[in-house]
């Protein structure tokens, strides 16, 4: 099994988030501000050795491939933000790119809707601060040239002698179809067989049925929890009572295992991949109106995990997501903290291990 972890590059300062937000925004802006809302909420979330890094840094992702490598984790997905030639966030995969030290594979989820600041929290209307727009062959071609180097690097996830390439939201691209068309035929004149696209599956994505679509991931926990959000009997639930009290609106949780085990009664088929989401809190981003997971911790990540890998490997899927390796201001993160040290990793190397274990003794 290969285990790919999704990675946010958002701990270095742009142009963009300085606008935006001030002078020295990054990821961990949000996360060092946050507070506990109410009773055993673990916030703020502190890095282990308050490693607060900078991703410019190259000792900091020299230190994420060694991390990663010695859980078992095979790749990184980094989020990959293209607006009609204009990128944001693209200088960590470049400088892992450029360090062949790192020996970790890698490949592109391309985050293909506008820059907002309402994924921050910011109230009311989407205040746009890049819009998202897809231009013709000459937009897409200049597009496809940016990819070329990083997917005939060695480390760059293919399946076959297909690049493997995630996107976000297919369905928001008007001429999908002939984008994917012309693309392929670009990465058949640089040797390879085509693109291996992966939809990522956020809820009812239809867009796999695609000939061009080769694969989809779901992109948890947000996939079940928009399914479980939409169910009567499924709704999710206020934190504690007293919250709802002051703020009837705002608060929610969701239950890990409650969601665990709806995302393992889900049947997938081959090229249908899984994912396993380590936990989920955006009070970092969201404050009052944030959703909170309820019953996390590494020992019930691993069980699920590990499940997750059979039944993977039973339905012919040789790749498995984890949600993910840096989401701080969700809570959603591998990388050790001072609570759990390297508990979530020793999770991944033992559930590996035991999975490649029990499926060896059938």
């Amino acid at each position: 099994m290969k285990v790919i972890a999704f990675y946010l590059p958002q701990f270095h300062e742009i142009p963009e988030n300085n606008d935006a937000w001030g002078k020295g925004f990054t990821e961990w802006t949000n996360v060092k501000k946050s507070s506990p809302l109410f009773t055993g909420h673990l916030q703020p979330r502190i890095p282990l050795h308050q490693n607060y890094y900078n991703l410019l840094d190259r000792r900091t992702m020299e230190w994420q491939d060694r991390l990663a490598r010695k859980a078992g984790i095979y790749g990184f997905c980094f989020y990959h933000y293209w607006f009609n030639g204009r990128m944001v966030l693209e200088r960590p995969v470049q400088n892992w790119l450029d360090n062949k030290e790192i020996q970790t594979h890698f490949c592109f989820a391309w985050a293909n809707e506008p820059w907002t600041k309402t994924w921050h929290g910011a109230g009311g209307a989407k205040e746009i601060l890049i819009p998202q727009t897809y231009g013709d062959r000459e937009e897409w071609f200049r597009h496809y040239n940016y990819f070329r180097p990083f997917f005939h690097d060695q480390r760059y996830i293919k399946e076959g002698n297909r690049p493997f390439l995630v996107i976000y939201r297919l369905k928001n691209i008007p001429r999908f179809n002939q984008m994917i068309e012309y693309w392929n035929l670009c990465a058949k004149q640089d040797g390879f067989d085509g693109i291996f696209l992966v939809s990522m599956n956020v809820c009812r994505e239809h867009v796999e049925k695609s000939i061009h679509v080769n694969a989809s991931v779901d992109f948890e926990p947000n996939k079940t929890k928009s399914e479980m959000h939409g169910n009567r009997e499924m709704k999710l639930r206020p934190v504690n009572r007293r919250t709802m009290l002051w703020n009837r609106l705002a608060l929610k949780s969701i239950y890990y295992d409650e969601m665990n085990r709806e995302m393992l009664k889900k049947p997938h088929r081959r090229n249908q991949f899984r994912t396993t989401f380590i936990g989920y809190d955006d009070t970092p981003r969201r404050h009052e109106k944030a959703i909170v997971t309820k019953g996390a911790s590494p020992a019930k990540f691993g069980r699920y995990l590990r499940k997750m890998l059979l039944l993977s490997q039973r339905e012919g899927n040789e790749y498995l997501f984890l949600n993910a390796w840096n989401e701080w201001g969700e809570g959603n993160y591998l990388e050790p903290d001072e609570k759990y040290r390297y508990a979530y990793l020793a999770q991944v190397k033992r559930a590996l291990r035991d999975a490649g274990r029990d499926e060896e003794l059938k």
